[in-house]
């Protein structure tokens, strides 16, 4: 297992080189796009940390968890791709790891627990310390082959999708399989950037566009965000009782393509309509 040292912190000490030509914008940072994609996981947590006060103090903090940890992935990302240094790979590495666990110990379904753990009001408390044990674990893991940690990340996306779209095949809001297709779509968008980078670089280089990491960075903060909104609505609406979870967006709730978040009616609840623009207010019973 390799030992951080002062070799690893040197710029270029990563094996990981993406397709950008280095240091062609700037001296002093060797991938400029891939560094400055990262603008938007240091722009919108904040925002979204604000909208989900509500959210937070009914279900608890844990999706402030979930947004400081992206900011956090975002500064290694950028670190990283400005020094092409092995401590900024595995800082990046680490980062997401953190993430995609936060989420699996926050919204993993209950009924997927050990059948011991599903029905025991502290089961989700055993669940998340389990994923606190695997992702300390596989963080000293990945200090053993960096190279190959980026595709486990990739694969941990898998059942995070799968599980998306379990939630969405029980929905029929149609705010909110909008917002999920287009998550997917994102997803999908963002590995596909992410292998046309990896592998087929030289024929990218050869038409002038050597950037598809950069938009990996945008597409996939954009799936992630999305993602972890729809998650925190599942949570809400899946509970028998309490508040009833609205998806509304920022800074215009009848414009679709702005910052979803997850509102919460503490009174008798709203019902959508159709096209989840127009409210109704449910009969009290």
């Amino acid at each position: 297992m390799p030992v951080i040292s002062w070799e690893h912190i040197k710029r270029g000490s990563s094996p990981i080189d993406w397709c950008e030509e280095n240091y062609t914008f700037s001296p002093h940072i060797a991938e400029f796009v891939n560094t400055f994609s990262n603008l938007l996981f240091f722009l919108l947590p904040p925002l979204l940390i604000h909208l989900h006060q509500p959210y937070a103090r009914h279900c608890g903090p844990g999706i402030h968890l979930i947004w400081t940890l992206l900011i956090v992935v975002g500064a290694s990302s950028a670190y990283f791709h400005a020094t092409l240094s092995l401590l900024g790979q595995l800082l990046d590495e680490i980062a997401i790891l953190w993430v995609i666990m936060a989420g699996f110990a926050l919204w993993f379904p209950r009924e997927a627990f050990p059948p011991q753990w599903s029905q025991s009001p502290d089961g989700r408390r055993k669940f998340s310390y389990l994923c606190f044990v695997f992702t300390v674990l596989s963080t000293f893991l990945g200090f053993i082959q960096p190279i190959v940690n980026a595709f486990v990340l990739l694969a941990l996306g898998v059942p995070t999708m799968c599980l998306l779209i379990h939630e969405l095949k029980m929905e029929n809001n149609i705010r909110v399989l909008s917002l999920g297709r287009r998550s997917i779509v994102l997803w999908v968008l963002a590995v596909i950037c992410w292998v046309n980078d990896r592998v087929f670089c030289s024929w990218w280089a050869s038409i002038g566009f050597p950037y598809l990491h950069g938009a990996w960075h945008i597409l996939i903060f954009l799936a992630s965000y999305t993602a972890v909104v729809l998650f925190a609505y599942f949570e809400v609406k899946n509970k028998l009782s309490g508040p009833v979870p609205i998806l509304r967006y920022y800074p215009y709730n009848n414009f679709q393509l702005g910052v979803p978040y997850v509102l919460l009616d503490q009174g008798a609840g709203w019902e959508v309509n159709g096209n989840d623009v127009k409210w109704q207010k449910l009969h009290q019973t």
